[in-house]
């Protein structure tokens, strides 16, 4: 999965947004677009910004017939969402897809899909809740980088694990701590626009403060 983002903010480099996937980044004010290059198969990605709506419809235009959204529920089903023919279009017109939560996507065809997001930065104290056992999250903020060193999640008590999913593959790269709270292998890294799985002990709160501004 490769992005592009225009982030039109004035002061959005407190962190960064460096990223090793294929981006440009512009720093005007809190508002832009980011572009998810998605290949053929099963991907996990995240709406990366706050638009004006956040359903599904508003926010997948123009992809094709048979692209479907799975979204991970709290009893480890999933709620699938596909795009119909014609004019019966979404199965699921008020599924919603906010900054901080990660869903699988399916793209139906053999080349690749570009999706636009469109929308503010989220800013300011930003809690995403993280409960126990497997959650299918996302960072609420499109920056790119090291899950713990730049995108302050903190690993505290007990093992956890990191499941990144790889288009190109269709299997998981796995990440987990040790009983010091470090990174077995090397810390996760975090794309732009991308989701990931992860299991915790215990519910926790993902908590950091972001700004945009000088």
């Amino acid at each position: 999965m490769r992005t592009k983002t225009l982030i039109l903010a004035a002061a959005i480099a407190t962190a960064g947004l460096a990223t090793s996937m294929a981006q440009t980044v512009y720093s005007v004010n809190t508002v832009g677009y980011v572009n998810l290059t998605v290949g053929p198969g099963f991907s996990i990605i995240a709406n990366p910004l706050i638009g004006a709506t956040n359903t599904v419809p508003a926010l997948l235009q123009g992809v094709p017939t048979q692209t479907a959204v799975y979204k991970l529920n709290a009893d480890g089903t999933y709620s699938i969402n596909a795009l119909r023919p014609g004019a019966l279009g979404w199965a699921d017109k008020t599924m919603t897809l906010v900054p901080g939560e990660g869903f699988f996507i399916l793209n139906p065809t053999t080349t690749n899909l570009v999706l636009t997001f469109v929308g503010e930065v989220a800013s300011g104290n930003l809690t995403n809740s993280i409960r126990q056992g497997f959650s299918l999250i996302s960072s609420m903020v499109p920056q790119a980088g090291k899950l713990t060193t730049d995108l302050g999640y903190v690993t505290g008590s007990g093992i956890q694990q990191v499941y990144l999913f790889d288009n190109a593959t269709q299997a998981y790269t796995i990440k987990n701590t040790l009983p010091s709270g470090a990174w077995n292998g090397g810390e996760p890294v975090i794309n732009v626009g991308q989701g990931f799985f992860i299991n915790v002990p215990t519910a926790r709160n993902w908590t950091r403060v972001f700004t945009t501004g000088g």
